[in-house]
């Protein structure tokens, strides 16, 4: 049966990416958007997976988000249930967090499109099935996984400007991390990120960079970048199939 995700949104200005919504329906997939910053998640049975996508908290300022302390235990019984979760930017960082690592300001702002690596570990996980081991990554944050990591946690990608580009959880291949905002890399959505985040962009410096060129690189890169974005999230779906029979999940929950 088809597959229905949760996706879990957290500012209304940054919606799931254009990439994201063509790849939903290339694998036929639903998604729930849930603005979670203003309303309440839902029953997590009726889901197959949940998305967590990026946003403009840090993930200890709870005293300026409050919604970030419900969705940290949301988070937490998700993965308790042994759940397939893939996280983007601020959504692989609360995963982190729940899963015991630490989360600080990166050694640098990391903005743009830079060259990540898989790990050994990356390139034997089913999530980059496909792919070459070194990725254009589109990046937008300024806080980062640290490391150690905790001893469960596998890193599955690196680059020059973040150790932990990707990782996951030993024996749990659904449950993933994801360090950069590939899925809002089209160039609509890198455009109007550009024009609503021009404050905190006056504070990086790649101010400039950003300003004259990234939308640009967003149009040269997109094509490749579609490509590598598609066959990822066939690779998350394909891993979700192998959680549900593994499972023995069918077709009952949509029947009953």
């Amino acid at each position: 049966m088809p597959n229905n995700l949760l996706v879990f949104q957290h500012i209304d200005l940054e919606k799931p990416g254009r990439l994201l919504r063509q790849a939903a329906e290339k694998f036929d997939v639903g998604l729930e958007v849930i603005r979670i910053h203003r309303q309440a998640a839902p029953d997590p049975a009726d889901f197959d997976g949940l998305l967590i996508l990026d946003g403009p908290a840090d993930i200890n300022e709870e005293e300026r988000y409050p919604f970030l302390r419900e969705e940290k235990r949301y988070i937490k019984a998700w993965l308790a249930m042994d759940r397939p979760c893939l996280g983007f930017c601020l959504g692989h960082q609360l995963l982190a967090d729940v899963l015991g690592a630490r989360v600080r300001e990166n050694f640098m702002p990391s903005i743009g499109f830079i060259e990540g690596f898989l790990t050994h570990n990356g390139r034997e996980h089913p999530l980059f099935t496909g792919l070459d081991s070194k990725l254009v990554l589109f990046k937008w944050h300024n806080q980062s996984i640290q490391t150690p990591l905790p001893r469960e946690l596998v890193m599955l990608a690196t680059s020059s400007q973040c150790v932990v580009e990707a990782f996951s959880v030993a024996g749990r291949p659904h449950i993933i991390g994801l360090q950069c905002d590939n899925h809002a890399a089209c160039p609509d959505d890198v455009a109007s990120r550009c024009r609503q985040n021009d404050e905190w962009l006056a504070t990086t410096t790649k101010t400039k960079h950003c300003r004259e060129t990234l939308v640009r690189e967003a149009e040269q890169l997109f094509p490749a970048m579609r490509d590598t974005f598609f066959t990822l999230f066939g690779n998350f779906i394909n891993i979700i199939a192998a959680w549900k029979q593994d499972r023995n999940i069918g077709s009952s929950r949509s029947e009953s």
